[in-house]
């Protein structure tokens, strides 16, 4: 198993990333909150990380927090939740609007993420809720790094291929980002807004 990476990030592109360590190049796939993160490129980071294996392929998951990794861990472990779709709750809340939404039996606000339907909340807030107390100690976040802004056309057409990405219809990807991007507004930026605006 793969713990960690610590190396040059060579490449972004929500939410996949490359990263250079020590010459051999890692591709990475990360939810939002991490990239929201990431250094700019060519800057050294590190992830906590986690390898699956599949008949087909061999995916690393990537995670700025051991937090999100943890609970990236225990949401696979759920009915019905696979790593995509673990991917794409990490990326719609933080860990901890996560958790508060368990704490308050909040199905609306988890139904709002692509992908999770009524059923798929309730069996999530049954699940995760004895499993709590373990992950809470994970809740501060152990990196502090920004990222750099790119030209608003450019950032709003990679937001839209990220939101794609995570389970967004393109119809409602583009219209999530347009709703939200200004003319300084970076990918990252414009996704974040999107997402928060889905889930409120």
């Amino acid at each position: 198993m793969i713990g960690f990476l610590r190396g040059k990030l060579i490449h972004k592109a929500p939410p996949q990333l490359l990263l250079d360590v020590q010459g051999v190049g890692y591709e990475v796939e990360a939810p939002m909150n991490t990239f929201y993160d990431l250094p700019a490129l060519g800057e050294e980071v590190r992830l906590h990380t986690h390898l699956i294996v599949r008949e087909d392929a061999h995916i690393l998951f990537g995670f700025v927090s051991e937090g999100e990794r943890s609970l990236f861990r225990t949401l696979i472990k759920v009915n019905g939740i696979g790593p995509k779709l673990a991917l794409t709750i990490l990326s719609g809340q933080t860990t901890e609007e996560f958790y508060r939404c368990i704490d308050d039996n909040d199905v609306k606000a988890l139904v709002r993420l692509p992908g999770v339907g009524q059923k798929t909340a309730e069996r999530l807030i049954v699940e995760m809720r004895g499993r709590l107390p373990e992950l809470n100690k994970f809740t501060v976040r152990d990196s502090g790094v920004g990222q750099t802004a790119v030209s608003n056309g450019s950032a709003k057409q990679e937001a839209i291929s990220a939101l794609c990405a995570l389970g967004y219809k393109p119809q409602d990807a583009a219209r999530m980002a347009q709703a939200v991007a200004s003319e300084d507004s970076s990918c990252e930026d414009i996704i974040r807004a999107a997402l928060r605006g889905a889930v409120k």
